[in-house]
């Protein structure tokens, strides 16, 4: 039998408080490693509740660290005191990321910024500090979109920034190669988490047409392959972006 044992390895989950991120902290720690969830402290502690919550759900292989991911330091002291907690970071999912969706007519600059800098400038900050923390060997997967790809009306913000994660992990797969780090990406069609959810019934009833399967994709299958690209199983995968979309392309 084969299985994934993760044992000894310490994950950072960026925005794993709810959604695919709290899904594949909850697997990543079923393989065996320990996980840091990651949250940003919104104004009404919401986001602090939900860590808390995944975090309590997995157990004391989990603790919760605030960090915003577009501040480095932040993002500095987020590595820091996973490695004063745990020793070490083998592992780190960027899965931080917002939606400000608006055709490019009506999209503001703020809402413009705060998706790059959340989506695509975060992630550079997160892995500007794996590069530099992480373990020999390690893994960095990051969270793109078939939005990069397919360029969905009303997202030019989230679409650039997704589509420049896809090009960030092919550049870092190269530099950090002689480390034996891989860098990789999955890009999700339309999944069911609370983002997935509030897109209007029929514009996601016009998405399920494009879709070969049939339905929209469960956050399981997504941290599925997350955990694939984190494991030795996929020690010579590297500078991918991986679609997992029900096989929507074209």
């Amino acid at each position: 039998m084969i299985s994934i044992n993760l044992s000894g390895k310490t994950a950072i989950i960026t925005g794993s408080g709810q959604g695919l991120g709290a899904r594949t902290a909850a697997l990543l720690a079923q393989a065996g490693a320990n996980v840091v969830i990651n949250y940003f402290n919104d104004l009404q502690g919401a986001n602090l509740q939900r860590a808390k919550a995944t975090a309590e759900s997995i157990g004391k292989q989990a603790v919760t660290i605030e960090a915003d991911v577009r501040d480095p330091a932040a993002v500095a002291a987020l590595f820091t005191r996973t490695i004063e907690h745990f020793g070490r970071v083998d592992i780190v999912v960027n899965n931080a990321g917002i939606l400000r969706d608006r055709s490019i007519k009506k999209m503001t600059l703020d809402e413009w910024k705060d998706v790059i800098d959340t989506n695509l400038t975060g992630t550079f900050n997160v892995c500007k500090s794996a590069a530099e923390k992480i373990a020999d060997g390690g893994r960095i997967v990051s969270v793109s979109s078939i939005a990069a790809f397919h360029g969905f009306f009303g997202q030019s913000n989230y679409a650039a920034a997704k589509a420049g994660i896809a090009s960030l992990t092919k550049v870092l797969c190269r530099e950090l190669a002689k480390r034996k780090i891989t860098v990789n990406a999955v890009a999700p069609g339309v999944v069911l988490t609370e983002m997935g959810k509030a897109i209007p019934e029929a514009v996601r009833q016009e998405m399920l047409k494009s879709i070969p399967l049939g339905r929209f994709g469960e956050p399981e299958e997504i941290a599925g392959v997350i955990l694939f690209l984190c494991s030795d199983l996929a020690a010579y995968v590297t500078g991918q972006t991986i679609h997992v979309s029900g096989g929507w392309w074209v």
